[in-house]
């Protein structure tokens, strides 16, 4: 019997999820509950090519946990699902793997809500409700932070007293590690290389954005920090910004240092910068067409991941590759096409009808034979929860 592993990334409104077959790395359905704990808190169901949206009559995490029950017992999955695997965005320090869940786990996960308070009590709330829907299935959190507990300790301390890192946990942990280590793989078995023998900048582009440095597979640096506030300019978030910022703002606009934060997160980077939109793609028409603040923002962003890139490469002592990954990264020739220009002095040209050709689930090399390779790799942040449950569980299938 064909075995699954269901995949669940649980937001504060949201509960994305994926029946994956980790045997086959095969996807058997994908679906997204949204606006929940709204009045039209709705729920969908991508399978064979076939879309179905549904009303929740009872629009919150329990009920968007129930709905998937009801449709895989309707189809006659639910006995496949052998493990459910989750997403979790913070692990701290205390999580350097994926684990399986228990109790212990749990209560880490909690402490761990005060470095990720947006992020972590969500993904909680989607763990009891698993369990509550799936008693007896093993289950296992695998962290966006774990893969950068790897780095040395000059590159995640803060220069800020070290008292506050003994007892609050102020260091830089990075994100986004699940897909900086699918896409790291993947890079290596395209150049034929030996994971082991790579050094890869890894560049996760999305509404939320990172690079990370990885030397032999195993991350060294990355972009963001203590929150998914530092580092690149994103769709709503500023990226690096002076510290003093926000004394000045909260004088200036007669704020609090919550009132800032928000600012920063969402009313920041390509929005901020072109007061026209957060989209890559609205931006870019918008661009095209001669609007300054779009022509501004997309600069800027361009500018800033070429910096950080060329920064990892510190890390790294030399450079393999420069990974394009994400939504942005895997379908803007333009922005790689600006980054590529601007990285030329590490070894990187522009091959234009290759960078044109890598969109739309299309990957592969876009620089020249001859050179500093830059690689479009399409990540698969649920076949790799789902690889990982699979491989706790001893539930690989058939």
């Amino acid at each position: 019997m064909i075995t699954h592993t269901l995949v669940i990334n649980c937001g504060s409104s949201s509960l994305k999820f994926a029946l994956i077959n980790p045997a086959g790395q095969l996807t058997t359905l994908t679906g997204l509950a949204e606006k929940l704990g709204l009045p039209d808190a709705c729920i969908s169901f991508k399978q064979d090519g076939r879309k179905v949206m549904l009303s929740l009559a009872q629009g919150n995490h329990s009920g968007a946990m129930r709905a998937i029950l009801s449709y895989l017992n309707e189809r006659e999955l639910t006995s496949s699902v052998t493990a459910i695997g989750h997403r979790v965005v913070h692990g701290g320090e205390t999580f350097k793997h994926s684990t399986l869940i228990d109790a212990g786990v749990i209560a880490a996960i909690e402490d761990c809500a005060r470095l990720a308070p947006l992020h972590n009590p969500a993904h909680l709330l989607g763990i009891r409700t698993a369990l509550e829907c799936f008693p007896g299935l093993p289950q296992v959190a695998v962290f966006d932070t774990a893969f950068h507990q790897t780095m040395p300790q000059h590159a995640y301390l803060y220069a800020v007293p070290m008292a506050l890192y003994r007892e609050h946990g102020v260091r830089r942990y990075g994100f986004h590690g699940t897909s900086h280590r699918f896409v790291t793989a993947e890079a290596a078995n395209m150049l034929g290389k030996p994971l082991a023998d790579t050094a890869f900048v890894s560049a996760h582009l999305g509404n939320g954005a990172s690079v990370a440095a990885v030397l032999g597979g195993n991350s060294v640096d990355t972009s963001m920090g203590l929150t998914p506030l530092e580092g690149l300019v994103m769709g709503t978030r500023s990226g690096d910004i002076d510290p003093g910022i926000f004394g000045y703002l909260a004088t200036a606009l007669d704020t609090d240092v919550q009132g800032v934060t928000d600012l920063l997160n969402k009313q920041s980077g390509l929005l901020g910068l072109s007061e026209l939109s957060s989209d890559c793609r609205e931006l870019e028409d918008a661009a095209a067409a001669g609007h300054t603040g779009a022509i501004i923002a997309l600069e800027v962003f361009a500018y800033r991941l070429a910096k950080q890139i060329a920064a990892m490469t510190v890390a790294l002592g030399r450079l393999d590759a420069v990974l394009f990954t994400g939504g942005i990264g895997e379908n803007s020739p333009l922005l790689r096409g600006k980054v590529i220009k601007l990285l030329g002095f590490l070894g990187l040209t522009l091959d234009a009808a290759a960078n044109a050709a890598a969109c739309r689930g299309e990957s592969g090399r876009i620089t020249h034979a001859d050179g500093t390779a830059a690689l479009v790799v399409n990540t698969n942040e649920e076949l790799m929860i789902a690889l990982d449950t699979a491989a706790l569980t001893g539930q690989q299938g058939a």
